[in-house]
């Protein structure tokens, strides 16, 4: 289940733009460059973080990946490439709300990469923090992942305009492709609500309720995480900054707009399952009430069978009937009759 509200390794108390302890214990970070233009390709895995310096001033467009978070590194990238330490504060810290930030030199990116567990039907999200320079980009993930491979795939085949465009282009498509993949998560919880809503419908039973709160918090979870991203992509179409090119906003809006089919998608999903949460407490409301008229039927029943037992039960000395030979069969016949009398009645009457 997704966890909304998660501990942070920031202590209280520290300057601001300080990088918490309690992060030096990680392992080292996994760090992969490609360097690029519409002829060329550079493409290698590096030890150590200043293995990129020398690709700073490069006239090709660099793409700098971090897989893990090494606050050393992070540290080493801020002297070395002008970066504020705010910014490498909300790096290491994650747990950021999706947000742009323009540094004039740079442009500061963070947003949700969420996917989905197939073992463990649950979402995980990840915060992937962009930085973008005239002529680099610096994609930082916490954990590594496939989900930017096509993208080098792309470059490395020459395919499509990322080689023929610039550092702007590249991190569009980084947007687009984790933008892209809200749409696999969606669709997974998608299908688990239009078979919750037919289980609704054949068989209301006590599990599909914490289903359904499950599935509520997930919604409101990514509705968290996807609704502040819009603002991100909007402010990169309108920011005058000369490191977004007016040909890339072109580009952007279409992100914009998948944004906004996501947003909707989920938006009618809450409806859907509020829908479907209405259905299931109607469901067992009729459900117990079937179960309540059956009952009631029996105790109409048998409260005049049990008055007549009742009666004969006293046996006071001078009752007429306690000395007739076929009175016990007499008293069983009409309590018989009386019975099947009542339920003729009630099926006349349509209650049952």
């Amino acid at each position: 289940m997704v966890k909304f509200f998660k501990k942070t390794a920031k202590n209280l108390g520290l300057p601001p733009g300080t990088i918490s302890e309690s992060t030096q214990t990680t392992p080292p970070a996994v760090i992969s460059l490609m360097d690029y233009d519409s002829k060329d390709l550079q493409e290698k895995e590096i030890k150590n973080i200043a293995g990129s310096f020398p690709f700073k001033d490069s006239p090709k467009v660099t793409w700098i990946n971090i897989e893990g978070i090494d606050p050393k590194a992070i540290q080493k990238i801020d002297e070395h490439f002008g970066i504020h330490p705010l910014v490498s504060e909300d790096i290491v810290n994650g747990g950021q709300r999706p947000k742009l930030e323009d540094f004039g030199d740079y442009i500061f990116i963070a947003l949700k990469m969420i996917s989905f567990n197939e073992e463990s039907n649950e979402i995980i999200d990840e915060q992937v923090s962009l930085i973008l320079g005239s002529n680099f980009v610096i994609s930082i993930q916490k954990n590594s992942g496939a989900l930017f491979e096509p993208i080098r795939q792309r470059i490395r085949e020459n395919k499509g305009r990322v080689r023929t465009m610039g550092a702007d282009y590249l991190a569009y498509v980084l947007l687009d492709t984790i933008v892209d993949n809200y749409y696999l998560v969606i669709e997974k919880r998608g299908e688990e609500i239009e078979g919750l809503e037919e289980d609704v419908i054949l068989n209301p039973c006590s599990g599909i309720g914490q289903e359904l709160h499950h599935l509520k918090r997930d919604m409101i979870y990514l509705r968290r995480q996807i609704w502040p991203l819009r603002e991100v992509i909007s402010g990169m179409q309108r920011n005058e900054s000369k490191l977004i090119k007016k040909q890339t906003t072109v580009y952007l809006r279409d992100v914009y707009d998948h944004t906004i089919q996501v947003i909707d998608t989920i938006e009618s999903f809450r409806d859907i399952i509020s829908g479907i949460h209405d259905s299931y407490l109607s469901g067992i409301s009729n459900k117990m009430n079937e179960v309540m008229k059956v009952l009631t039927i029996f105790a109409a029943i048998f409260i005049p069978l049990t008055f007549m037992a009742g009666i004969y039960g006293m046996n006071f000395e001078f009752m007429p009937e306690l000395k007739w030979r076929y009175g016990y069969f007499i008293a069983l016949g009409l309590m018989g009759a009386v019975g099947v009398g009542m339920l003729a009645y009630f099926r006349k009457k349509k209650w049952i």
